[in-house]
């Protein structure tokens, strides 16, 4: 991870190159990110019955406030969870993805009970949205996660094909996707819009995952470490990257790509070759 020495005291902040798999991949992969004792606290913390309980957005519970404001107010046992978020590593990660001041969403507890066989379908958490501006999803394994205990499978690349979940839930596996096998503590970020899905359980143990919804509070305008922005990696990534899995239209892929970077570096028209050439034809 790329470190800023702009200003002291701040967080670690994403690179430029990390800034452009998210914007093509539509994740990052942190593994294990939070150290062997906090994530033990944590998973003991969601187990309690006085956890805040699993629901989706909801301003009477603090959807739309700031984060800090909403993790001050729980009760004591989500100490864990208020450590977790004041990580240097995963400040600097939301600041370079939505910006400073990131806003509370919702958060859930993902439990899938041992010996469960069936798959959850694929889905997309927020659904037929087209805007430019994106929410992420931290999705925190607080303990080992072996292939047989399943997961949270991800495709790469889908978060620019906007559905409904029940346009994709009669679908099993594509090409390319990607189980959650990890250590403990290991944190994965998504865009909002990522398709991804909940695996079997085979072991004989109960799987648990914490899930952290955050907005941004204002553009998502070169909030990363931008050192690097003209390191020719970034374009390389952006316009050579191919998940497969969506055959032959390449093409359409690096347009998305094209225009979600340009909304990141603050709408500028030098983003990429492709991008100026459709700009172009926009004059």
């Amino acid at each position: 991870m790329g470190a800023s020495e702009a200003v002291v005291g701040t967080p670690p902040l994403l690179s430029s190159i990390e800034m452009a798999r998210f914007a093509t991949d539509g994740y990052l992969r942190f593994d294990e990110l939070v150290d062997p004792e906090l994530s033990a606290a944590m998973l003991e913390a969601m187990l309690d019955p006085a956890f805040p309980p699993t629901l989706g957005p909801d301003p009477a519970r603090g959807s739309g406030r700031p984060l800090a404001d909403v993790l001050r107010g729980w009760p004591a046992v989500c100490e864990p969870i208020r450590q977790f978020a004041a990580l240097p590593a995963v400040r600097g990660i939301v600041e370079s993805l939505v910006g400073r001041g990131p806003v509370y969403d919702h958060h859930a507890v993902h439990v899938t009970a041992k010996g469960v066989r069936a798959a959850d379908e694929w889905h997309a958490d927020l659904v037929a949205s087209r805007r430019k501006q994106f929410d992420i999803e931290i999705l925190v394994f607080p303990a080992d996660t072996p292939r047989e205990m399943g997961g949270t499978m991800i495709l790469p690349g889908s978060h620019f094909r906007h559905v409904s979940g029940a346009e994709i839930g009669r679908y099993q596996n594509f090409q390319g996707q990607l189980a959650t096998v990890c250590r403990a503590g290991t944190v994965v970020v998504m865009h909002h819009a990522l398709w991804h899905c909940a695996q079997p359980n085979g072991t004989d143990r109960t799987r648990y995952m914490f899930k952290l919804v955050l907005n941004p509070s204002g553009p998502q305008h070169l909030t990363w470490d931008t050192r690097d922005l003209d390191d020719p990696g970034v374009n390389e990534i952006l316009q050579t990257t191919n998940h497969r899995w969506y055959g032959e239209e390449l093409m359409l892929e690096l347009v998305h790509r094209a225009e979600l970077w340009k909304y990141l570096r603050g709408n500028d028209r030098d983003a990429t070759y492709l991008l100026r050439r459709l700009d172009e034809t926009d004059a």
